[in-house]
């Protein structure tokens, strides 16, 4: 048993270590352009070690496998050759990754991904921009990598002879398939393994330096392959004439709705707390603070969410991107860090310190690296809190403990300051420590209710108050009851701007999407919001096409003034209609999902 577990022992390190080496070759090659010192070099090692200790793991699988057979049949010529052409191929395989990783990030600044296999059908326009030299000096180096790659699995030979405790060894065996499962999957928290999890750092080539370039392959494969869909309705120039009616990104004439153009901005998603729990529905005993803060301040009475999961939703506030039916922008880091996102342009043009703040896992669907690359230069999370507060909530540190730590951040920053925040209490299994209401639902809606009273509370008498203007939004709605997904009210969502920047209370009747936000506050604060394409200054004199886009599981609702449909991709129907307009609603949301898939996919 000794021998295997040493054998064993050795291939996962072997792995384990041509991982790190790679890393530290990657940055010595890519070096040109990127300034980076000894400690950095160390800080993407050990930052980058939890995606490399998972997928190790997926090499060390068949060698542990193959394991077990020789507890009972010993080290066999056939269980040796099987063996052998596996270390070649992944010799060979982990080779072609660290060298063209290393080769393709100077043109591509970004990580090794399936996008390089479309280059195979096209060979000459991809080696258009290097020479025959240095092709060749790279397979000289393919060549020679794999051979010691293979070497360091295959010597020296070890001889695992028939076991003499069978049975024991192979229950010891079968009980650490989990454990190697679990590895894999990167714990048992909610979030697995991804790419974002490395993410540590404001400067992107340590972050890439830091992401295992196999896994990075395999994951963006997996992406390409099942999710980065291209919705085709109609021809280009169609799709591109209702475009150009539908967004309009100018501001002119907008209403004057702050007291300065530089307030520090609080934006809290409001997690799930759709319009079926508000005012909106006629419900004053769910969000009673809600409900007054909505005519305290600036309130946007027809705006609708743009999506169903808080990954999307999150992405639509902040980058103003429309939101896909069968697909997470967040989850594809490749194409999320091109967006543009209000933290970032704040920083960059204003100056402003940023900081983003959530209770649960930020490695959570890609989170981490979203948010470092729009522009968040700190981020607190559940690993910041004690061992006590993480546990105070299926998903993390509950509401009253980070709207405590909102609190703290925003008295303790620099001013100009963006603070992004993402509540979590209010999502299954409802665990929250108060019991108002019977309904287990909407108790946890009155609980964030009551965290957000008690916040702007105490905001109102903090001396950042006169200067701050705090957005509450929800990230999106949830079905509830009889109302369903798709369905009317549960994508109508409250959007209220409160806060002493605020000029005065103002109800904003403006059919609208939270994807119009970036526009809609950059119009307030004289910043030119062109990169935002799909987002809309829904106070300027330009918008006049009033519409709201909403997309779920394979299928989409859409709202004008008038009329509203919710159609279903699956049936090719429409499950829900009212108004005249529902043909026209179609068109144009076919149009947007055309539009935003082809912005995408040539990102």
């Amino acid at each position: 048993m000794k021998q295997r577990v040493l054998y064993l022992l050795k291939v996962y390190l072997w792995t384990l270590a041509l991982f790190i080496i790679a890393k530290v070759c990657f940055m010595i090659a890519c070096r040109e352009g990127h300034e980076f010192s000894g400690s950095d070099m160390w800080d993407v090692i050990t930052h980058g070690l939890s995606l490399d200790l998972s997928t190790a793991l997926y090499v060390f699988t068949l060698p542990f496998l193959c394991s077990l057979v020789t507890i009972w049949c010993g080290d066999t010529k056939p269980l040796r050759w099987l063996l052998n052409g596996y270390y070649g191929i992944i010799s060979v395989a982990l080779a072609l990754a660290f060298v063209a990783d290393t080769s393709l990030y100077p043109f591509w600044s970004f990580k090794l991904d399936a996008s390089c296999l479309q280059y195979l059908d096209t060979p000459t326009e991809a080696m258009a921009s290097v020479t025959t030299g240095y092709i060749l000096l790279r397979l000289v180096i393919l060549v020679i990598l794999a051979i010691l790659i293979f070497l360091g699995y295959t010597l020296p030979h070890w001889s695992l002879k028939r076991s003499q405790h069978r049975i024991l060894e192979t229950l010891v065996g079968l009980a650490c398939i989990p454990l190697i499962v679990i590895g894999i999957r990167g714990g048992l928290s909610e979030s697995t393994t991804n790419i974002g999890q490395v993410y540590f750092s404001q400067n992107q080539f340590l972050n890439h330096a830091a992401v295992n370039p196999v896994f990075s392959f395999m994951a963006s494969f997996e992406k390409t392959a099942s999710n980065n869909t291209v919705y085709e309705f109609m021809d280009d120039e169609q799709c591109q004439q209702l475009i150009a009616e539908l967004f309009n990104t100018g501001s002119t004439g907008s209403d004057t709705l702050l007291t300065t153009q530089t307030p520090n901005i609080i934006l809290i998603l409001l997690e799930g707390c759709g319009g079926e729990f508000t005012e909106i529905a006629g419900r004053n005993d769910v969000t009673p603070n809600l409900n007054r803060l909505a005519h305290e301040g600036i309130y946007f009475t027809n705006c609708y969410g743009n999506t169903w999961r808080t990954d999307r939703g999150t992405v639509c506030t902040w980058s103003g991107y429309p939101s896909f039916p069968t697909m997470s922008v967040m989850k594809i880091p490749a194409k999320s860090r091109t967006l543009p996102n209000m933290a970032r342009t704040l920083v960059e043009k204003r100056g402003y310190n940023s900081a983003y703040l959530y209770g649960g896992d930020i490695n959570f669907t890609n989170m981490r690296s979203y948010l470092i690359t729009g522009g968040f230069q700190t981020l607190k999370w559940k690993e910041d809190y004690t061992s006590e507060e993480q546990e105070t909530s299926q998903w993390g540190v509950r509401d009253d403990i980070t709207f405590e730590s909102l609190f703290e951040m925003s008295s303790s920053m620099q001013q100009p300051f963006v603070i992004g925040y993402s509540t979590l209490s209010s999502h299954q299994p409802w665990d929250v420590p108060i019991h108002q209401l019977d309904d287990e639902v909407l108790n946890a809606f009155y609980y964030l209710d009551q965290c957000v009273g008690r916040f702007i509370e105490k905001l109102r008498q903090s001396a950042v108050w006169k200067n701050t203007l705090v957005i509450l939004l929800p990230d999106h709605g949830i079905p509830y009851k009889d109302i369903q997904e798709g369905g009317k009210l549960v994508n109508h969502i409250p959007m209220i701007w409160v806060g002493g920047a605020v000029k005065e209370p103002r109800r904003i009747e403006q059919v609208c999407n939270q994807t119009d936000l970036p526009a809609t506050l950059f119009g307030q604060l004289g910043l030119n919001h062109d990169e935002f394409t799909f987002s809309r200054d829904v106070l300027s004199t330009t918008y006049t096409q009033p519409f709201a886009i909403n997309t779920y599981d394979d299928g989409f609702a859409m709202y004008d003034s008038t009329s509203f449909v919710n159609y279903d991709f699956i049936g090719n129907r429409v499950v829900e209609s009212e108004g005249p307009n529902v043909e026209l609603l179609i068109q144009r949301a076919k149009a947007i999902l055309q539009a935003a898939s082809k912005d995408l996919n040539e990102r």
